[in-house]
C-alpha cells in the first residue's frame, strides 16, 4: 500500500503541538508494516538544511504554481526520517515558509497553506508516485481532497487515489474571506449557505476536508462521539453527523524510544518497573534543582501544558486555594494566557517551599517532570488524545484527568467499581467541569499516595499498558483499506 502523508509539522523538523509527533511518528510504523509512505511537509526557513540532509530534487526542478493569479516558484527538497525507508519531501517556497514561524496570522494565511496542497500534488505528478491513500491532517491540509477530485481531476493518475482526513483538534478551522476562492481557483458554485466549502459565510479549509475526503478520523474514539455534539462540535457536529458512518476515532500512539524511563537520555537517574528506585531519585534531583525540600511521603504533582482554558486552567484557578492546602508539592512548566502565567509566578513566589513555577518551552525538563513527579495533572475541558497522559503511565506517574475524549479512552479511574479497580485502575479522574470536581479527585490521588501497595499497583497498572505507535498503525491500514473501497 502507497501512503502519502501530508502534515504541516512533524517531528523533528518542525513542531508545535501534538501533530508533529504523529506525523513524525506513524509514517515510521507504517513503513515497518510493510507499506510504502512518503511524508509531505512546507520548508520552512529554520529547517536545517545540512543537519537533516536535504537534497534538491534536479529531475523535478522548478514547479511554477499559480496562486491568487500569481506564479510563485516552488522546488521539492528531500531526505529520510530518522533511519528509516520513509522518504521525507518538503515543499519549498520561500515566499510563503520563510517567515520563522509555522503559523502566522498574516493576511495571506490561507495562500500559504493553498501553496503547500498544491504543491503535494503536483510533486506526487512530477515524482509520477500515484499513492493509494492520500493522508490529510487538520485544516492545512483541508483542501486536497477537493482539488484531488475537481481541480486536478483531467489527472487520470488519481482515479483510484483515496483521501482520508484527520481532525486533530476541531477548534482550529483554517477559516478565511469569500476572496480565497479566488486565490484557490475553487469554483465559485461550491460557495453557498450550508455548501461544502462554506461556512458561516467564510471559506472553511476543515469542512472541505470533511466533505470531500473519502473517510475521516479523529485521534480517540471518545473524540469522534463528542465532536458529534453541539458542545464539543465547535459547529460542525451537524456537518459530521451527515458522515458518522465514515467517521472514526482511532488513539494516537507514543513513541517509546523516545518517551522510556529505561532509556530516556534526558533523566539523570534511568529506571523501569522492575526496579523504581531511579524515579525517587530523580524527585529528590528535581526538588532540589528548584529549591523545594524533599520528603519522599509528600507527593509531587506535575504539569506541562499550555496554560489556556482548554486545559481547564480557569477550573484549576477555582480550585487554587483547597488545591494548595494539600499536602503536596507542585512543579509546572508551560506557557499560554497572561492571567495564568501570573498566577503560577504568584504561587511560587509565596510557596517557595511547595510551588515551582517554569514559564516556557523546555524539553529536557518535561522529561524530568514525568519522571519525578508522583501525579501528573490534565483537567482539560477537551483532550482530543493527549500525549502526557500516556507519557505519565510508562514513567509510572498517576495521571489525573477529567474524562474527555482520548483522556477517557486512557486513564481508568482506581476507584470506579466497573473497571475492577484493582486489575485496571492506572489513574484517577472526573466527570463535571467544575472546581469542586477537579480538588476532589486530586485529594482522592493525594490520600491513596499514602497506600503504598496500592499505589504501587497503580503505577504498575499505567506502565503496562502498551500504546506503541505500531497498535495504531494497524488501525490505520484498516481505515486506509475502506478509504480506498469507497473511492473504488
Amino acid at each position: 500500500m502507497k501512503i502519502a502523508i501530508l502534515s504541516s509539522e512533524a517531528v523533528p523538523f518542525a513542531k508545535t503541538g501534538g501533530l508533529a509527533d504523529v506525523a513524525g511518528s506513524l509514517p515510521k510504523a507504517l513503513s515497518e508494516l510493510g507499506c510504502e509512505v512518503k511524508l509531505f511537509l512546507p520548508k520552512y526557513s529554520y529547517i536545517d538544511e545540512s543537519k537533516f540532509g536535504l537534497r534538491y530534487n534536479w529531475s523535478v526542478g522548478e514547479m511554477l504554481i499559480r496562486i491568487s493569479g500569481h506564479l510563485r516558484s516552488v522546488h521539492l527538497l528531500q531526505t529520510t526520517l530518522n533511519s528509516s525507508n520513509v522518504e521525507v519531501n518538503f515543499i519549498d517556497c520561500p515566499h510563503y515558509f520563510h517567515r520563522g514561524l509555522i503559523y502566522t496570522n498574516d493576511h495571506d494565511e490561507d495562500e500559504r497553506f493553498i501553496l503547500f496542497s498544491k504543491g503535494v500534488i503536483e510533486a506526487l505528478q512530477r515524482l509520477k508516485w500515484a499513492p493509494d491513500v492520500i493522508h490529510c491532517n487538520d485544516w492545512q491540509t483541508g483542501l486536497v481532497p477537493l482539488f484531488i477530485k475537481d481541480n486536478y481531476n483531467w489527472d487520470r493518475m488519481f482515479d483510484h487515489t483515496a483521501s482520508l482526513f484527520t481532525i486533530h483538534n476541531i477548534g482550529y478551522q483554517g477559516r478565511f474571506s469569500k476572496s480565497t476562492l479566488l486565490s484557490a481557483e475553487i469554483r465559485s458554485n461550491l460557495f453557498y449557505p450550508g455548501g461544502p466549502v462554506e461556512f458561516e459565510d467564510t471559506v472553511s479549509f476543515i469542512k472541505t476536508g470533511i466533505f470531500f475526503s473519502d473517510m475521516i478520523n479523529t485521534v480517540s474514539k471518545t473524540y469522534a462521539s463528542e465532536i458529534l455534539t453541539p458542545e464539543y462540535g465547535a459547529g460542525l457536529h451537524s456537518v459530521l453527523s451527515k458522515r458518522k458512518d465514515d467517521l472514526f476515532g482511532i488513539l494516537n500512539g507514543v513513541d517509546y524510544t523516545t518517551w522510556n524511563p529505561a532509556t530516556d537520555k534526558h533523566l539523570p537517574f534511568r529506571y523501569s518497573k522492575e526496579n523504581l528506585l531511579g524515579k525517587h531519585k530523580n524527585k529528590k534531583f528535581l526538588l532540589e534543582h528548584f529549591g523545594i525540600p524533599f520528603n519522599e511521603n509528600v507527593p509531587l504533582i506535575g504539569i506541562v501544558s499550555r496554560m489556556v482554558n482548554q486545559k481547564g486552567f480557569d477550573i484549576f484557578a477555582g480550585a487554587l486555594q483547597d488545591l494548595m492546602q494539600l499536602d503536596a508539592q507542585w512543579v509546572i512548566l508551560g506557557s499560554g494566557e497572561d492571567r495564568y502565567e501570573e498566577m503560577f509566578r504568584h504561587i511560587s513566589h509565596i510557596l517557595p517551599d511547595k510551588v515551582s513555577t517554569y514559564i516556557g518551552f523546555n524539553n529536557e525538563l518535561s522529561h524530568l517532570i514525568e519522571a519525578a513527579s508522583d501525579i501528573f495533572l490534565m483537567p482539560s475541558r477537551y483532550e482530543p488524545c493527549g500525549l502526557n497522559q500516556i507519557y505519565s503511565m510508562k514513567y509510572g506517574t498517576v495521571p489525573v484527568v477529567r474524562k474527555t475524549g482520548g483522556l477517557a479512552d486512557t486513564v481508568q479511574d482506581w476507584d470506579e467499581l466497573n473497571y475492577h479497580g484493582y486489575e485496571t485502575g492506572n489513574g484517577f479522574s472526573f466527570n463535571d467541569y467544575t472546581s469542586y470536581a477537579l480538588f476532589l479527585t486530586v485529594q482522592r490521588a493525594v490520600n491513596a499516595f499514602h497506600h503504598k501497595d496500592a499505589w504501587k499497583k497503580i503505577q504498575l497498572n499505567g506502565m503496562n499498558r502498551d500504546y506503541s505507535w505500531r497498535n495504531s498503525a494497524k488501525e490505520y491500514i484498516s481505515l486506509y483499506e475502506k478509504a480506498i473501497k469507497k473511492r473504488r
